[in-house]
């Protein structure tokens, strides 16, 4: 492991709140033991867009990305063919989410991200190398950037305030979301798959081809620290939301665990026994999951307790589940399903009455 340079957390406790409004409401943590009888009482919700039930549903309307909003009101869910739709968590039925759609647009969607202050407000990037920023409220595109080439991957500083979009080519762009314009570019040593930062804003984590997770200072870029996280290409990345922990998915079917303060692994979860497409941390950060295209017989979802490394909820999937996102404040857990479409274990409707 090479440390260069000393990375400062101190105000990794202190995430952005939400603009004109107070932070959501969060529901209570549970212990180790209490969480998986409360769970398992959970029901399962399916959003599925395509209108005719059992029809054969093509591979490019697969979804391939998933995003809560900042309050956690509404559920973002893309596909390659174009499909960008906002779901209400409340309401399964393709009649209550709404399509955004660019006129004319005929490029493949690559990955979504809700703005992370803004909960009206949500990012797509797509292979015509464009990023577009979406109000959902009027269902059009505020202001979009060009980037060039393939950008599919996209990681929101805390604030919002700026984007980086990932290209295809390892190019690594910043994107003042205000001007709508590029005021950086930074082309990486080797294949980035996924970036993240942060919440001080002042690190980008970047997963490497080889392995590693790099972190550099932003927005200059200066190389800060490199981890040797993985044995194979590391595909997917996630801070905690106390930003206590980093977790890293790679080729090699494992997530590692790291404390942001010594920088060292704490333990690995083997949830899957193929490669990690995806990682997601609960709104407390007491529990992991990671999502994959594991195609085994007894296809399952594992959810791990972060600080045991227990195994303490597994749920039985007929699909695999490529992509996870828990709710930002609750204990619910969306997860994409391939032809089945996205699924959301739990429900709001309770927390409303």
């Amino acid at each position: 492991m090479q440390v260069p340079i000393a990375l400062s957390f101190r105000d990794k406790h202190q995430r952005p709140r939400q603009r004109d409004m107070g932070p959501p409401q969060r529901a209570a943590s549970l212990s180790k033991t209490a969480f998986p009888p409360v769970f398992a009482r959970q029901k399962t919700s399916v959003y599925q867009d395509n209108v005719r039930p059992g029809s054969t549903v093509p591979s490019a309307h697969f979804i391939r990305s998933i995003s809560w909003n900042a309050s956690g009101t509404f559920i973002a869910t893309g596909a390659a063919d174009r499909t960008l739709r906002i779901w209400n968590p409340d309401k399964p039925n393709v009649k209550n989410s709404t399509e955004l759609r660019t006129p004319g647009a005929t490029a493949q969607l690559e990955r979504i991200a809700f703005h992370p202050v803004n909960e009206h407000e949500l990012a797509s990037c797509s292979s015509d190398g464009m990023v577009r920023f979406w109000d959902i409220r009027s269902k059009a595109s505020v202001g979009e950037v060009k980037v060039g080439h393939v950008p599919f991957t996209l990681a929101w500083t805390p604030d919002g305030s700026e984007i980086v979009a990932g290209r295809k080519d390892n190019l690594l762009v910043s994107i003042d979301r205000a001007a709508l314009r590029v005021v950086a570019e930074h082309k990486q040593p080797l294949q980035t798959n996924q970036c993240v930062f942060d919440w001080t804003g002042s690190h980008l984590f970047m997963t490497g081809g080889d392995g590693s997770v790099r972190i550099v200072h932003y927005p200059s870029f200066e190389p800060a620290l490199t981890l040797n996280a993985h044995t194979s290409s590391c595909y997917a990345i996630t801070m905690s939301p106390s930003g206590e922990h980093m977790a890293a998915g790679g080729g090699d079917a494992l997530v590692s665990l790291w404390d942001t303060q010594e920088w060292i692994c704490v333990r690995t979860f083997d949830f899957t026994k193929e490669l990690v497409k995806s990682i997601d941390f609960s709104f407390d950060g007491s529990f992991i999951t990671a999502g994959s295209e594991d195609r085994e017989e007894k296809k399952k979802l594992r959810i791990a307790h972060v600080e045991s490394g227990e195994i303490v909820h597994t749920i039985d999937l007929t699909a695999p589940a490529s992509h996870v996102a828990w709710h930002p404040c609750r204990y619910i857990l969306a997860h994409s399903a391939d032809q089945q479409g996205l699924k959301i274990v739990g429900s709001l409707e309770k927390d409303r009455r």
